[in-house]
């Protein structure tokens, strides 16, 4: 994980994501999984790219089961924006950055 996106757990969900004032895009991911690791660089840039109008945070699923559970996850990568707290999007498997970059601008 880079120093641009940040790491949440099921402790600090609600306060990182839910309670955020700038919209919110959540990776749900695994060190195991190879198209996770492909779209990282790629999430790196945006939220450097972004920062301060879009939080970009991580949520390994291994070892934070309940967030993505809560929220349905069957794959991942498994991304969804998060406005005001809600759900306004969510995209799964691996995409380009023009892609994710594209995904991103639509819902803010």
């Amino acid at each position: 994980m880079g120093a641009a996106t940040i790491a949440v757990t099921d402790a600090t969900f609600d306060a990182e994501v839910r309670k955020s004032d700038i919209p919110v895009v959540v990776d749900f991911w695994a060190e195991w999984c190879g198209p996770c690791r492909q779209i990282g660089p790629a999430l790196e840039e945006l939220a450097l790219q972004y920062a301060g109008k879009v939080k970009i945070v991580k949520v390994d699923v291994d070892s934070n089961p309940e967030s993505p559970a809560q929220l349905g996850v069957r794959g991942i990568p498994a991304l969804f924006l998060f406005k005001d707290g809600q759900v306004v999007s969510n995209k799964t498997g691996a995409a380009p950055k023009a892609a994710l970059e594209t995904w991103i601008k639509s819902a803010i």
